[in-house]
């Protein structure tokens, strides 16, 4: 049977949109909105690697041996907590390897080792690492937890569903202080991206790396969202890409190297991924704990965040620490943005190190046009991806999905009509005469 073109089109529009408004979905969640506080800044913690275990039954590793026989889990949650005090984020992110081994109960162990942020009330998100399976759940049940928790944003975009390889692939936009003309705009974007654990191929021994799936996952939405708003973005994983051994030998960096890079043994080209979209300024990434590091490669800065656990590996005598990333506006309008960044060491004097600048530049914030969905809380356009957080991601959802299906209708009817207009016209068709033929 031959389906008419008016009703193929119609259903080509119509799948098109419940996928991406099935996307939109996957990637929404939390009822949290971030959005810059009233002194126009924003201030993120990185905590990488701390190896929860079982509490205060887990030794710490590379201490002095005076220190042992008091040293445990319970010294991470200290000295989380001092620099969420010291610090006072906004945002609290987690980049892989929360808990390991040592953790005879993911669950009870993800519940002590992120205490401090769901004490604190402050909203925070998390990433996997490649030791955090090695406890007693797999990686699809770890995020799913993790997404569940108090004040979590982080999201689960389902592989099946969505067709992106790995758990814990989603995003985050922080929009304009309140009672001002960008509190609906996203003025710094987020990503955060499952890098794996280890290769899944017999002839690849060694850690994962960020596919291909997720590359063109990330490629699209960072279109999506540069064309509702243009903003600079950071990304979280967890392994760090080759590049990040490359600006040793490039560029100079702030920070310290006291261990190899340990990234996948093969260059899935992410990097060049970060250079085509345009928007990421920085990427922040664990695993290799002795590395604090941060270098700018080719207009994008590549930052480790230090180790934070004591159950993980470190080094005698170099102090635990833990990364900050501060975003500030120069104008409230939100027309310039600047990034800069530092650590602070756990020692008596929460000493802050190697402050420096990341992104300095003006942005290109579009104003809000007044109309019934700006009346709602979204400014133009209207499509979900700029708003999965805040209150006019139903209404964007909306009006973005009534749009689609009005087109729908019309090419259902433009191509019925076109298809009886050219039934007739089939009809009508004489071939030419032999007088006409003489008269050519």
């Amino acid at each position: 049977m031959i389906v008419p073109m008016g009703i193929r089109a119609a259903c080509s529009f119509f799948v098109l949109s419940l996928w991406i408004f099935r996307a939109c979905v996957l990637v929404s969640g939390a009822d949290t909105v971030l959005r810059f506080n009233g002194e126009s800044t924003f201030k993120v913690l990185q905590v990488a690697d701390m190896h929860y275990g079982n509490g205060a039954t887990t030794p710490c590793s590379d201490i002095k041996s005076s220190e042992m026989p008091y040293c445990s889990d319970l010294n991470t949650t200290a000295f989380v907590r001092r620099m969420i005090q010291k610090e006072a984020p906004d945002l609290i992110v987690y980049t892989g390897d929360n808990i390991d081994w040592g953790a005879s109960d993911a669950k009870t162990s993800m519940d002590a080792a992120f205490a401090p942020a769901i004490e604190s009330n402050i909203p925070w998100a998390a990433i996997l690492g490649n030791h955090d399976v090695d406890s007693n759940l797999p990686r699809p049940h770890l995020m799913e937890y993790i997404s569940q928790m108090k004040n979590s944003l982080a999201k689960v975009l389902d592989p099946q569903a969505a067709g992106v390889h790995g758990w814990g692939n989603y995003y985050l936009s922080v929009f304009g202080s309140s009672a001002t003309p960008t509190e609906n705009t996203s003025l710094l974007n987020l990503y955060f991206l499952d890098s794996g654990d280890n290769s899944k191929l017999p002839e690849i021994r060694g850690y994962d790396w960020i596919r291909r799936s997720q590359q063109t996952w990330f490629s699209s939405l960072s279109q999506q969202l540069r064309m509702a708003s243009p903003a600079p973005a950071l990304a979280f994983f967890h392994i760090p890409i080759p590049e990040y051994d490359t600006i040793l030998y490039r560029d100079q960096v702030t920070g310290r190297q006291l261990e190899d890079v340990y990234s996948a043994p093969i260059n899935s080209g992410f990097f060049s991924t970060l250079l085509e979209s345009g928007d990421v300024q920085a990427t922040f990434v664990g695993h290799d704990h002795l590395n604090d590091y941060c270098g700018k490669l080719m207009g994008v800065n590549l930052c480790y965040g230090g180790g934070t656990g004591y159950h993980a590996y470190g080094r005698v005598g170099v102090p635990r620490r833990a990364r900050v990333i501060f975003a500030n506006l120069n104008e409230p309008q939100g027309r310039s943005l600047n990034i800069s960044t530092w650590k602070r060491l756990d020692d008596s004097d929460m000493t802050k190190i190697d402050e420096q600048l990341l992104y300095s530049k003006a942005t290109d914030v579009r104003s809000p046009v007044r109309t019934f969905a700006y009346r709602k809380g979204c400014s133009w356009p209207w499509s979900p991806f700029k708003y999965p957080q805040g209150k006019c991601f139903f209404w964007s959802s909306v009006i973005y999905t009534g749009v689609v299906t009005l087109l729908s209708i019309f090419a259902f009817f433009s191509g019925f009509l076109f298809h009886r207009y050219r039934h007739k016209s089939s009809l009508a068709y004489k071939p030419l005469n032999s007088e006409n033929k003489d008269k050519e």
